[in-house]
């Protein structure tokens, strides 16, 4: 069967977020073997991908879903309907009951925190597991934006701040350190966590391990990952959760785009019909050079050019690629594994249009149109 990287793109409107449920149903596979192996429970991050005109698929492999906002609880509630795990760096008081009433488990990012809110927790006729977020002080991320155990992070409790803090009513510990790594940065992270905080370990019921784990990418040690969590769970008796976003979503889907114009200085430059600011801001945060099918570094191929959005932020660069043949004005690119947190950070920026959403089902050669947006889109989100 093909997939989509190999159709035409002239199938699709474009800009479009094109997501291959064949692909899609492949990584499942893979997390669904972890959990049936290890004994793991694996969430969706709904912070890496929260398409939800795909949870029917998802929801019949994994176990469940995690938040960061109340919103993100009600989709997953709404449109998932298993699982339930929040974590906030702080809860609104405002916005409690609706976290309260989505989830099944509610992780707290520090004690003050915790000791604001446990009676309307304890209070509630809904039973909500809670826990407290660690901070090991471990750092396996390199680009510091990323990386929960920066020094100065406001992320977790440091053990330091840990030691002597009444427990009453924390059932969990939730530890989230990492961000597109294998396993061996769970290893390591995970000597750590149990040598500062394995003491507090027996008397919870639970451990969340958080997400970063790439683990439906071809190098993962999947094998290592199910050894790790089976020990976890044979020394401790706890269950484990794992909540990976990305890796649900890696490799299964292309931002499709189309040249606009095409014009010169110091080199060619391709005006193209999506934004880096608006529709993949990694490429600008990062920063991260999203690769295009059929294309080259700078120089590789016989014809270089700057790729640019369409936004007049000056700065609404992609990079620079090289191709086998001149661009031409309407001519369709790709823009490999896009599915994952380039859709969920999307803007309006300059009243420019959302990318539209759409899937192909490889089995069927179907294409399925899920949504365009419209000036309504930018509009309302406005005042």
């Amino acid at each position: 069967m093909p997939t989509v990287n190999e159709i035409d793109f002239a199938r699709f409107p474009s800009p479009c977020f094109v997501c291959d449920l064949g692909l899609l149903r492949k990584n499942l596979g893979i997390l669904k073997h972890v959990q049936d192996e290890s004994g793991a429970k694996v969430l969706l991050a709904l912070k890496g991908f929260a398409m939800w005109s795909t949870f029917s698929i998802v929801k019949c492999y994994l176990s469940g879903v995690c938040a960061s906002s109340p919103d993100e609880a009600r989709l997953g509630d709404e449109h998932f309907s298993k699982e339930m795990h929040s974590f906030a760096p702080a809860y609104k008081p405002e916005q409690l009951d609706d976290y309260i009433k989505y989830s099944d488990h509610m992780s707290f990012n520090s004690f003050s925190q915790w000791q604001r809110h446990k009676d309307t927790i304890f209070a509630s006729e809904k039973k909500v597991s809670c826990g407290i977020r660690i901070n090991p002080e471990h750092s396996e991320v390199e680009t510091a934006i990323y990386d929960p155990c920066a020094p100065g992070s406001r992320l977790g409790v440091r053990l330091e701040d840990f030691r002597g803090q009444d427990l009453t009513g924390i059932e969990g510990l939730h530890c989230h350190t990492l961000c597109e790594k294998n396993v061996d940065s769970l290893q390591r992270t995970w000597k750590v966590v149990e040598e500062k905080f394995g003491q507090y370990l027996p008397q919870m019921k639970w451990l969340n391990l958080g997400g970063g784990h790439h683990i439906t990418r071809d190098d993962y040690g999947v094998d290592e990952l199910i050894d790790l969590v089976k020990t976890i769970k044979a020394k401790y008796d706890i269950e484990v959760y794992l909540e990976p976003g990305e890796a649900v979503a890696l490799n299964t889907g292309i931002l499709i785009a189309e040249v606009q114009d095409i014009v010169h200085n110091a080199m060619d430059i391709a005006i193209l019909d999506t934004s880096a600011s608006a529709h993949m801001p990694d490429v600008l945060e990062m920063p991260y050079r999203p690769m295009i099918i059929g294309s080259g570094l700078p120089g590789e191929k016989p014809h270089t050019y700057k790729l640019g959005g369409m936004t007049c932020l000056a700065g609404d660069v992609i990079g620079e690629y090289s191709f086998d043949q001149p661009l031409q004005v309407g001519q369709r690119l790709a823009f490999t594994d896009m599915i994952h947190y380039s859709m969920v950070k999307t803007t309006t920026f300059n009243g420019v249009h959302l990318p539209s959403i759409a899937t192909y089902e490889p089995a069927s050669d179907t294409v399925e149109i899920i949504r365009e947006f419209t000036y309504e889109d930018y509009r309302d989100r406005l005042s």
